[in-house]
């Protein structure tokens, strides 16, 4: 593996987002809550380019105990990346499918070194 700077770290926060095209290799960087997260632009669902979907807050459903729903509301600090393909929701800190623990998107390593914002690829 090598080291790839992709842009200052503070260009990379102002942008939230942003999908780099490496060796071949596509992969989405995101800015979320202080710090950043790589994950390789390929949806494990069937392919699609899911780093360039959008950004939504998870929607919760209240639920009462005889089953009735009260509504939904938008969770405060957890965002998910939904694939524009098929609409597959996927934590953005981790890259979780919350459907299904075992499918997940393939992370990246990221880091920033003197202001500077790298990805091993």
């Amino acid at each position: 593996m090598s080291a790839v700077c992709v842009g200052s770290a503070d260009e990379l926060k102002e942008a939230g987002r942003k999908v780099f095209d490496l060796e071949g290799t596509e992969i989405g960087v995101f800015h979320h809550e202080g710090a950043f997260y790589a994950w390789h632009n390929n949806c494990p669902h069937q392919g699609g380019p899911v780093c360039q979907g959008r950004l939504f807050r998870l929607v919760e459903e209240e639920v009462e105990a005889n089953r009735e729903t009260r509504g939904r509301r938008y969770h405060e600090s957890r965002v998910n990346i939904v694939c524009p393909w098929h609409g597959i929701e996927y934590d953005v800190k981790t890259g979780q499918f919350p459907g299904n623990p075992a499918m997940a998107l393939t992370p990246a390593k990221v880091y920033v070194e003197n202001g500077e914002v790298f990805l091993d690829v």
